[in-house]
């Protein structure tokens, strides 16, 4: 964006200065501390226009360069620090349960917990996200991607059943886990979402934790439901080997907010610097006014005048 503006714009009086004594001061002395100006202001002038012109031009250009004339731009520079997350969701068969969305009791847990996922994928503008889910067995739903369109279909398209009945939660994390370690992000973030108790993992509950405390990603964990549904210690310590936190909701809203203070506590970072550049203008108005003064003086010399 650029502006015109004037570094000492008060000093355009003095233009003002000028008009009132060509009208109305007499030259009855020679000047002293303004050589020739009794030349500039003789009242004889007026019979050559073009000798006015070339006086008043500069005259006019000398003061408009005493005000500085500048062009102001500036230029936002905005670099923003995305992330790359990886949402884990839980499709074992207790999330057919409903009376989770009190608004809507007809509607499961699974059903709510993918508009809630949806909802939170669309407001990661920045950030890349993938998907994992898991029953018996845990997959990789999507890659992470900036596509936010074509994960929210996924989210949608996801249903009960696909990968078994069972929780191997266990599993879930090292797939996660598998798929951030490629990322080359500076942030890299794993959400938990489960109702259960793993009872169908392949790994280790040791080895898990073992795997979350060397790698460089945040792990947030949420149990929903009732809490005897799932193990909050379990949970608890996940969340805390991989520097992040556990989370209960005990219904829809309760998880609504949860996401929203994901998202609070992972906003992407905005580098904004604002670049000014200021570009002065007063040497093409003093060399023009230069220039008049010197051919005014001269032609005026030339006719004795």
């Amino acid at each position: 964006m650029s502006q015109f503006s004037f570094e000492y714009p008060l000093l355009l009086l003095v233009i003002l200065f000028f008009i009132v004594c060509a009208q109305f001061c007499k030259m009855k002395m020679r000047a002293i501390f303004f050589p020739h100006v009794k030349s500039l202001m003789a009242k004889n002038v007026k019979r050559f226009s073009w000798l006015e012109v070339l006086k008043w031009t500069g005259i006019v250009l000398a003061v408009i360069a005493l005000a500085s004339p500048v062009i102001t731009k500036s230029y936002s520079h905005s670099k923003k620090e995305g992330r790359d997350i990886v949402l884990i969701i839980d499709s074992s068969d207790s999330m057919r349960q409903r009376g989770f969305d009190p608004n809507d009791p007809w509607k499961n847990k699974f059903d709510v917990v993918k508009e809630v996922v949806g909802d939170f994928i669309e407001k990661r503008e920045q950030d890349r996200i993938g998907m994992v889910t898991f029953a018996d067995i845990a997959f990789i739903s999507s890659p992470l991607t900036f596509e936010k369109k074509f994960l929210t279909d996924i989210t949608r398209m996801q249903e009960l059943g696909v990968a078994g009945k069972r929780t191997a939660i266990n599993d879930a994390i090292v797939q996660s886990y598998n798929l951030l370690t490629k990322s080359k992000a500076k942030s890299k973030i794993a959400i938990l979402l489960t109702d259960g108790v793993d009872n169908m993992s392949k790994v280790p509950f040791a080895d898990v934790l073992n795997l979350i405390e060397k790698r460089d990603i945040k792990l947030y964990a949420i149990g929903i439901g009732d809490a005897r549904d799932y193990n909050g210690k379990y949970l608890q310590a996940l969340a805390k080997a991989g520097k992040g936190v556990a989370f209960g909701a005990r219904d829809a809203t309760t998880l609504e907010e949860i996401y929203k203070e994901i998202d609070k506590l992972e906003a992407t970072k905005i580098d904004d610097k604002k670049i000014v550049q200021h570009t002065y203008l007063y040497i093409y108005p003093l060399f023009i006014a230069i220039f008049a003064l010197l051919f005014f003086v001269y032609f005026r010399d030339m006719r004795n005048l």
